[in-house]
């Protein structure tokens, strides 16, 4: 079982930058893909992207790509969401999952963090 937490979220302007970590704990890092989502007050919790176990594979959400980059480094236990040019959409808590199969379904998931806020002024 993984035990998720996330960090790194908090208030900045748009056009401004800020990189999530989530940390793991629990069963073996390097066996779980991990992933990223979000959720608006208001609106479901969405895909933003997704990372292989050994992290050749990535995947994004369109509204993202382009702006964000997912990377992992299993030797620390971590997952990172690096976050550019940020827009007042990308406003959300911000989850990190684990799973391990391979997916982009919410449902797909087994495994969840806390969340942290993003909010991104205009």
């Amino acid at each position: 079982q993984a035990q998720l937490v996330e960090s790194g979220g908090g208030l900045v302007q748009a056009g401004g930058s800020l990189r999530l970590s989530c940390a793991a704990s629990g069963r073996t890092f390097s066996s779980y893909a991990m992933g990223w989502f979000r959720q608006a007050p208001g609106k479901e919790r969405e895909f933003v992207g997704a990372i292989s176990r050994s992290g050749a594979i990535r995947n994004y959400a369109d509204s993202v790509k382009g702006r964000f980059t997912i990377s992992r480094d299993n030797a620390k236990n971590t997952v990172y969401l690096q976050m550019n040019s940020l827009k007042p959409e990308d406003t959300a808590v911000y989850y990190c999952a684990a799973t391990t199969g391979w997916t982009t379904r919410l449902d797909g998931f087994q495994y969840w963090g806390q969340g942290t806020q993003v909010t991104v002024s205009s």
